[in-house]
């Protein structure tokens, strides 16, 4: 039997986020305060897989010289090999116009320019160096041992509330519905409203 797994409540999310923004701990700069808080951000609001994230280049977030309205995952960046695009959410625009100001725009290297680095955009950070930043970041702001893949997992959650299962099904990039089921779990608040739709129904 499939276990139920957790999710980040709002307000986890949003003590989540203000620690990778200005964390209190030493040593790092706003520069790369909101590179973190961005990489949260598109787990957070598009889903992203942290696969998926370290393989993104300017160019899919930044083009024209705006924010793009929504990001392509293409299928050499995928998991499954499955594209998708996925509309960017409102502070997610404003974090890509950051870090084309503080981070990208004054990249010029001629081959990847990847969007998330440490020094050089032609290498990006690892999987791994993600999930520390995560990890750290949890434990730090809620207490919790988080792993970036939980982000994605609040990601389909809130989406599920929202829309179809179809759709989160796309925007999740799942190849089977099957998959996309284990989000339609419901939440205590979502028991309370059916006892309570119940009770104002007699």
């Amino acid at each position: 039997m499939r276990t139920q797994f957790t999710t980040l409540t709002s307000e986890e999310c949003d003590a989540l986020l203000d620690q990778l923004l200005s964390p209190q701990s030493p040593g790092h700069t706003p520069r790369v305060h909101h590179r973190n808080y961005t990489m949260a951000l598109l787990m957070l609001d598009a889903g992203c897989r942290v696969g998926e994230l370290v393989k993104l280049e300017q160019h899919q977030l930044w083009f024209a010289h705006c924010a793009v309205g929504a990001l392509t995952i293409e299928k050499n960046q995928a998991k499954n090999k499955h594209e998708r695009t996925i509309p960017l959410s409102n502070r997610l625009g404003d974090a890509i116009k950051e870090m084309h100001e503080h981070w990208w725009n004054g990249d010029h290297d001629h081959g990847a320019r990847y969007a998330f680095y440490s020094t050089w955009c032609a290498r990006p950070l690892t999987v791994r160096q993600v999930q520390r930043i995560i990890t750290s970041a949890g434990k730090l702001s809620i207490g919790r041992d988080i792993h970036p893949h939980l982000l994605r997992h609040t990601f389909g959650t809130r989406l599920m509330s929202k829309t179809s299962m179809r759709t989160v099904q796309e925007l999740l990039g799942h190849k089977r519905l099957s998959s996309t089921q284990i989000y339609t779990h419901p939440s205590g608040e979502d028991k309370r409203k059916a006892i309570d739709a119940l009770n104002s129904a007699d």
